[in-house]
């Protein structure tokens, strides 16, 4: 039985990856920051919570990460863990880049200090890229990141280029474009739009605040995504991809559709709010996943509009169930 290590399993990707490795047969251990506190709601929604071992580690503590690569002794290990909101970053820009660039280096390091065949990959991003003049962006596709987030991914991509060529560890990135579910916090605009939508096709009469309506992001589906990592682990040789779907939207289709979708016309319940505008933003967002396609045998099946579907469905059975329960 294989054994895996998910650092950063209570959120979105860690929670999928867990259930895509459990269904392989993989023994499965997460972390987080401090596992006797954490709630891991991602892992009881998918109904596994009880079949993953839970440790608590700090990814920018070396000791801490030394420790339970020792105590687990994984086969392959799955770095999801750090700051995820591109927005907050800019706020926090110093746990940004700590908890991502930090955290991978601590994480390359104690593989090599344990001299053991561990398989790493590391969680990369779009952001990486900023923007490539409408161009869609692949693994040649050079990084001009804009925001603290995207600089701190930028970094820890070159880390584990670095100690792939320096030091001979299976080592990649993953560079993810935009991918949803719902399991995604309210704090990401996808959610945000999708839980808005619902409540007012439910007779709420709020309104609907977002910023810059006309950015264009290529959204594809989490569980798919997933599914890419774990290949990525699976080849003979290690290296980095691009997953995308290839296609991009603007944020105001994204909007458009799913208020549509409930039967509602999306200009009557929503405010562009300008503070809601980054500093600094990257206008378009698509990726090429030729490569991916190629030497992985992995394509996205889900486009917009079926993630939107999914994402509705799903409030709606949450719903159902917050029903039942009271009845």
């Amino acid at each position: 039985m294989k054994k895996a290590l998910i650092c950063g399993i209570s959120g979105q990707d860690g929670a999928y990856l867990a259930q895509l490795l459990l269904s392989k047969g993989y023994s499965v251990c997460g972390t987080s920051r401090d596992a006797q506190i954490s709630s891991f709601q991602n892992l009881m929604r998918l109904g596994i919570r009880e079949q993953v071992k839970l440790e608590s580690m700090a990814l920018t503590d070396f000791r801490s990460v030394l420790q339970i690569l020792t105590k687990i002794d994984p086969d392959e290990v799955y770095n999801l863990a750090g700051q995820s909101s591109v927005g907050l970053s800019f706020e926090q820009p110093v746990e940004t880049l700590e908890s991502i660039a930090t955290g991978t280096l601590n994480l390359l390091e104690a593989i090599r200090f344990l001299g053991k065949p561990i398989k790493l990959y590391n969680a990369g991003s779009s952001e990486c890229f900023g923007d490539t003049g409408g161009d869609p962006a692949d693994e040649t596709t050079p990084f001009r990141p804009r925001s603290p987030y995207g600089v701190a991914k930028a970094t820890a991509f070159w880390q584990v280029a670095n100690y792939r060529e320096a030091y001979g560890l299976f080592a990649c990135s993953g560079i993810l474009f935009n991918h949803e579910s719902p399991l995604r916090p309210e704090r990401f605009v996808t959610q945000k739009i999708v839980s808005a939508a619902c409540r007012i096709a439910g007779g709420s009469q709020e309104k609907l605040l977002l910023g810059n309506m006309s950015i264009q992001r290529d959204w594809g589906w989490a569980p798919e995504y997933v599914e890419a990592m774990y290949l990525m682990l699976q080849q003979d040789e290690p290296d980095d991809y691009a997953i995308a779907t290839g296609a991009s939207h603007r944020l105001e289709d994204f909007v458009a559709t799913t208020f549509a979708e409930l039967n509602l016309d999306w200009r009557e319940h929503l405010i562009v709010d300008e503070s809601l505008f980054r500093p600094t933003d990257i206008q378009l967002g698509k990726g090429n996943p030729t490569k991916a396609g190629q030497k992985l045998g992995w394509q996205a099946c889900y486009q917009m509009d079926d993630v939107i579907r999914m994402m509705i469905l799903a409030k709606a059975q949450q719903g159902l169930n917050v029903l039942l329960e009271a009845v």
